[in-house]
């Protein structure tokens, strides 16, 4: 995954408003950030990318900032290739990020190779998509030329901040799977892939791109390149897990979803609980819904632990993410003995963090525990968006469910894909007795959408029901 910010100001320097627009994308990435800005007085690019595996995006760039110059720049957290990267071409010189997946990578590199052209950031051993986005572009003979070949030919998703010579361009996916908004103060605009960069920064939200808009951002207004495209796709799961509370899309709140889904799957759960909890973050507000909508009270039995497990990330290696899963949440004895408590939770991928958390619970007096997923079940893997650390549908535990129960993975997922089937039935419940717990339950995908406010045909709902548009 990965978040960007860009901005653009009049008569002052971008590099403030850069620093901390870019830094309010952390919980959206962990392994590179970077930054790069335009300076039109020397017409110099400057660019700088740091390893953030290890610390923070504002620790590494803090004591560089000087090195900054210039009125537009744009900044990426990311959890892919170095970014952003510095090109000279015939279109002219310009520094690019993405927020991209590209399914086909290897097919398109074996055709871009054919064409004489050539992948010089290797540094991850591999090719970086990014360069791969940027050698598309500059096959057109514009901009919107370029960025719509790069629609034409990748299959996944791929959203973009072009700081050129003349203002940045901001490119949004063609299926609109992930989000730009655009941002607008006195003298200043910015592009984000989050609009919570925007208050703290005196920022209010301009506009939002739809899906495949292109448009170039001046410090004195914004021109539109390319208009939206009629069909939108954009990922149910950012208002589910992966959006930062503020933060808005489409004009849908993140926080507001959570907690109508939470307040929805109350009215009809007929279970009797002493009070609803949050798995934090993300089951915060689903848990504050809950507790509205079914008239119990919210309480903090389990507090995340920020000063040093701050991020919802955790890395890539099985026994490392046990390890953050455990280590980031601490349980409450005072607010757990006796009770009958039930956890709201964004959703269950692999089940790591929930199995650690419910033998906590009840070795700490919890009386009973009931655990209620704001989506319904992950049944497939996400091919369009680089969302999931999930490797393979096998990393699911619905998958692996689904073979124990039929011996093929792959057999009957339209059945457990749908919400009340005697094989959906089973699956949960078999999922609930693994985890000892009093009860599971998924909101359905009816209940999300309706929390979401958008048209069912506008959402991504892949990961639940295979529903595909490439």
């Amino acid at each position: 995954m990965g978040g960007f910010f860009g901005t653009v100001a009049k008569a002052t320097s971008c590099v403030a408003d850069l620093f901390y627009g870019t830094d309010y994308n952390s919980h959206l990435g962990t392994k590179r950030g970077g930054l790069a800005t335009y300076d039109a007085e020397t017409a110099q690019f400057t660019r700088s990318i740091h390893n953030l595996e290890s610390t923070y995006f504002r620790t590494k760039f803090e004591d560089e900032l000087d090195q900054f110059k210039g009125n537009s720049g744009i900044g990426i957290i990311s959890d892919t290739d170095p970014q952003p990267l510095v090109l000279n071409s015939h279109l002219g010189r310009f520094a690019i990020v993405t927020v991209a997946k590209i399914v086909n990578l290897q097919e398109l590199e074996t055709e871009l190779l054919a064409q004489n052209m050539h992948f010089a950031e290797l540094s991850s051993g591999k090719t970086n998509q990014t360069e791969l986005i940027a050698l598309l572009i500059i096959q057109g003979k514009t901009f919107v030329e370029g960025i719509e070949n790069v629609y034409k030919h990748i299959k996944g998703s791929c959203s973009m901040l072009l700081l050129t010579e003349d203002g940045i361009i901001a490119a949004r996916d063609r299926w609109g799977r992930t989000p730009i908004v655009i941002g607008k103060k006195d003298g200043a605009y910015a592009a984000t892939s989050e609009s919570s960069s925007f208050p703290n920064l005196g920022y209010e939200i301009d506009r939002y791109l739809g899906p495949g808009e292109i448009v170039r951002m001046r410090a004195d207004g914004v021109e539109q390149m390319r208009k939206p495209d009629e069909g939108m796709q954009i990922c149910s799961f950012l208002w589910v897990y992966y959006g930062f509370p503020t933060s808005c899309y489409e004009g849908k709140n993140v926080e507001e979803v959570r907690f109508a889904s939470g307040f929805k799957m109350a009215q009809t759960d007929k279970s009797e609980v002493d009070c609803a909890c949050g798995i934090p973050d993300s089951g915060v507000g689903m848990a504050l819904g809950y507790a509205e909508g079914k008239g119990v009270p919210y309480h903090r039995a389990i507090s995340k632990y920020t000063p040093t497990w701050p991020r919802s990330f955790t890395p890539s290696k099985q026994e490392l993410r046990s390890l953050v899963a455990k280590m980031k949440l601490i349980p409450n004895r005072a607010m757990l003995e006796g009770k009958r408590l039930l956890f709201c939770d964004d959703s269950i991928v692999r089940g790591t963090q929930l199995h650690d958390n419910v033998k906590v619970l009840y070795e700490y007096g919890a009386k009973e525990v009931h655990i209620r997923i704001a989506c319904p079940p992950l049944i497939y893997s996400c091919p369009f968006v680089g969302f999931t650390a999930s490797k393979s549908d096998m990393e699911l535990i619905t998958r692996r469910v689904i073979k124990e129960l039929e011996g093929d993975e792959n057999k009957n997922l339209d059945k457990y894909a749908t919400t009340g089937s005697p094989e959906y039935e089973k699956m949960v419940d078999v999922i609930r007795e693994r985890f000892g717990l009093s009860s599971l339950k998924f909101n359905t995908l009816e209940t999300l959408v309706e929390a979401i406010g958008l048209p069912k045909c506008k959402i991504c709902t892949h990961c639940f029901d295979g529903s595909s548009h490439f």
